[in-house]
Formats: structure tokens, C-alpha cells, sequence
């Protein structure tokens, strides 16, 4: 009987490694010297056979081929691409599994203002999707809840971990706000036209969200008796060390944000999806508020926009000076995660130029989320984050990666789908 309970035990250890994600890779104990590749910075410049030297997770050396700065491993890159890690913004990634699968789902805390709620809790380092993402150079992403009003905070990670703390690059870097449309569509079920409409509550829910941070001011700056913690979440918002990420469509819903947050003194705020933010780009651009975009992958929002306004944006708010990020909310946003780089390789093909497509989701949303110091451009002192890919990392048909290397770690490029495609490849091989 207890070596049957053994036998039991062992097998469901076995099982569970079979089924889990790879052992992330081990701390960087010796130099890598990237040789001969094209790089690409992550700022717009481009260095032709380069050389990129690591040494414990940091760049040490990134500029012309030249042999006596070489040092440890020599990785040949001759006639390949060096790019920084790709980061996505505005994902769920890790917080849920399975979309049909109620259980597996923990993005969306119940309630309605929670700003103090934090989504890196329930992020699940284990997880299926998150391997995914780095064969296609994915290797960071902001984890940001969703639902309610003020959704709660968002952590950025990397994408090679044990736990959520070994994960974690940037804790609570903002909070989350669902902005009320102006629109809304009848309700059919109380008999109301199914069209769209103005939403005469519009009001009503703006003044609520601005009268949530009036209070926590106000009890901020009092005895802050009884602890409140929704209010006492608020408290780095209002010092500016947390940014606002506000999740608003409508040029009069884009300009109401502005305006609402400038008078209540909060100027760390990001535009989230922003649909019709080149109708006041100006009032952007002047009051300096970043812009995370949707995927390109979209259709446009009214019958009179062109067709192809949505592959546009990202060129029409660079050109107008406003830094531009690329995010992933939307229908299958964590698995589609890995497309990120073809998403931002749509907004190229659309009048961006190749090297601002790839500030997209590289320096940019750095910038945007607070990381630039250690990642988003391949600099000497920063983190040794970054991939080697046969051809443009931002065209699917060529963006095959050979290596990859977090933190200087150099990490797994398998995946369920991978060892899928090998083992049937295999099979017809063989028949």
C-alpha cells in the first residue's frame, strides 16, 4: 500500500513537470558577444555588423564589429538581426488561461472602484499563453487588470520567471480607469431602438470618477480616519510617482480627460486606445500625454472613416510629436500577444518608418511604462534583454529567432506548439 501511494505521488510529479512551462533559465554566469549583426537600437538608429557584448544581465559594449572588445561566448550574427526584447502594453497576459474556462479567468476584481487592487497577485508565471510569446520576441509585457470604473494597478514583468515576484520589473506602475462613453446603445430588452445614441448618463459617471479622487485628496491630506484603502491607493497618483492609464475613445471623451485631470492637478496620464485621438492630437500633444494605441488589426469605428484609418493612427500621432506606444486589449488579447510585432509591423507597412515601428513596442512603451532606464533600447548599462532573428522581426514570414536572452539569462524558445509542429513535421517525414 505505500509503495503503491509512491508509485501515485511520483506520477503525478511526473505529469505535472510534463505539462508545466520550462525552468526558466539560470542567472548569466558567463559574457555573450553578439558578432556581425544588424542592430537595431530601439531609438531609431541601426548599426550595421555590430558587436553586442553581456556580462552579468547588462550590456557592456554595443556599437562597430570590433574584435578586441570581445569577450565569453561568440554568438555568429552574420547576416541577422539583434532587436531589444519587444514589450506589450496593455495586456492581460497571465491572468487568465482558458477563455471559456470561468476558473481560469482572473482579470476582473468585483466591485466597481478599486483602485488598490493590484493584478500582479494573480498572475500566473505558469502559464501556457506566456511561452508563447517569446519565439516571436514578446519578452516583456505590462499585466493590466480589467472591468469596473478604476480597475485596480498594473505590474510589468518579463516573461522567464518562477513566481509573480521573479517577475515583476516595475510594481504598480498605474492605475487603470474606464472612461464613460458618450455613446451608448439601447437597451432591446426595455424596448429601447438597439442604435447607438448619446448616453445621457455621460455626466453622471464622469462626475463620479472626478468626486472618487476629490475625496481621496481630501482624505489624503487629513487624519485618514477610518483607513480607507481604495483612497490610500491613490496616494503615489497624486505625488505623480504612479501614472493614470485611462482607457477612453471619443475625441469629447479624449478632451474631457484632459481637462478633468488638469484641474484635479494629476498630469501622469496615458491615453489608452484613444479612438479618435487624431481629431484632437494638438490637445494631446500640447499637454504632453502619451497615447498606448489598440492593435492595428481592426476595423474603423464609423461608416465615414476610411478604411485604413486604423493602420494610419500610429503615423498621423508620431507626426504630430506625440510619443506612441502599441498595447493588446481587445477579443483573444493574450494569445494574440505574439503578434505584437506584426501588429506594429501593419503600422509601418502603412506610412510609419520601420524604425519607429519598432520604437512602438520597444523604447516607446518603455518610456511610456516607466522602464527605460534598464530596457527598450540596446545601450551599454541596460539589461541585456534582446533576441536574434533571421530577418525583420516585425514581418511574420522572416521573424524566426535563434536565440533569445533575458536579463542576460538565455532563455527557452520552446513551446507546446513548437514541439506540436516538430513532432508532425517529423511524421510526414517519415511516411
Amino acid at each position: 500500500m505505500k509503495n503503491q501511494f509512491i508509485l501515485i505521488v511520483l506520477s503525478f510529479f511526473i505529469l505535472g513537470n510534463i505539462n508545466a512551462q520550462q525552468t526558466p533559465a539560470s542567472k548569466q554566469t558567463k559574457d555573450y558577444s553578439i558578432v556581425g549583426a544588424t542592430a537595431h537600437i530601439g531609438n531609431g538608429k541601426v548599426i550595421e555588423n555590430s558587436l553586442l557584448v553581456f556580462s552579468k544581465g547588462k550590456l557592456t559594449y554595443v556599437g562597430n564589429n570590433n574584435a578586441s572588445e570581445r569577450k565569453g561566448e561568440v554568438i555568429n550574427a552574420n547576416g541577422k538581426h539583434v532587436y531589444p526584447g519587444f514589450i506589450a502594453a496593455n495586456t492581460s497576459l497571465g491572468l487568465a488561461e482558458i477563455d471559456a474556462v470561468r476558473a481560469t479567468r482572473d482579470f476582473d476584481e468585483v466591485g466597481n472602484f478599486l483602485p488598490h487592487i493590484r493584478s500582479i497577485i494573480a498572475y500566473n508565471a505558469e502559464s501556457r499563453v506566456i511561452e508563447t510569446m517569446r519565439p516571436n520576441g514578446v519578452l516583456m509585457a505590462q499585466v493590466a487588470p480589467r472591468g469596473g470604473t478604476i480597475s485596480g494597478t498594473s505590474t510589468v514583468v518579463q516573461l522567464d520567471a518562477w513566481n509573480w515576484e521573479d517577475a515583476a520589473i516595475r510594481l504598480d506602475d498605474g492605475i487603470h480607469i474606464n472612461w464613460p462613453s458618450t455613446f451608448s446603445f439601447g437597451r432591446w430588452w426595455l424596448g429601447e431602438d438597439r442604435g447607438l445614441k448619446p448616453n445621457k448618463n455621460y455626466k453622471q459617471a464622469t462626475d463620479r470618477i472626478k468626486n472618487f479622487f476629490k475625496k481621496a485628496k481630501i482624505y489624503l491630506s487629513g487624519n485618514k480616519t477610518p483607513k480607507n484603502l481604495p483612497y490610500e491607493a491613490l496616494k503615489n497618483v497624486f505625488n505623480g510617482t504612479q501614472k493614470v492609464f485611462v482607457h477612453v475613445n471619443g475625441e469629447k471623451a479624449i478632451v474631457d480627460v484632459i481637462n478633468d485631470f488638469n484641474e484635479l492637478n494629476i498630469k501622469n496620464v496615458v491615453l489608452v486606445k484613444a479612438h479618435g485621438a487624431h481629431k484632437v492630437a494638438d490637445l494631446i500633444k500640447n499637454n504632453n500625454i502619451p497615447v498606448i494605441l489598440e492593435r492595428s488589426h481592426r476595423l474603423p469605428d464609423s461608416e465615414d472613416q476610411d478604411y485604413d484609418l486604423p493602420y494610419r493612427m500610429a503615423k498621423i500621432l508620431t507626426d504630430k510629436g506625440i510619443l506612441v506606444g502599441l498595447g493588446m486589449e481587445g477579443g483573444m488579447e493574450r494569445m494574440s500577444t505574439r503578434n505584437l510585432p506584426f501588429y506594429a509591423g501593419t503600422y509601418a507597412a502603412y506610412g510609419l518608418d520601420k524604425e519607429q515601428a519598432v520604437q512602438l513596442i520597444t523604447s516607446n512603451n518603455a518610456k511610456i511604462l516607466g522602464i527605460d532606464t534598464i530596457a527598450g533600447t540596446l545601450e551599454v548599462g541596460k539589461d541585456a534583454t534582446l533576441f536574434i532573428s533571421e530577418g525583420d522581426a516585425l514581418d511574420m514570414r522572416t521573424n524566426i529567432i535563434s536565440e533569445a536572452f533575458i536579463q542576460g539569462r538565455k532563455i527557452s524558445l520552446e513551446t507546446h506548439q513548437t514541439k506540436l509542429w516538430k513532432r508532425y513535421s517529423n511524421k510526414y517525414k517519415n511516411q
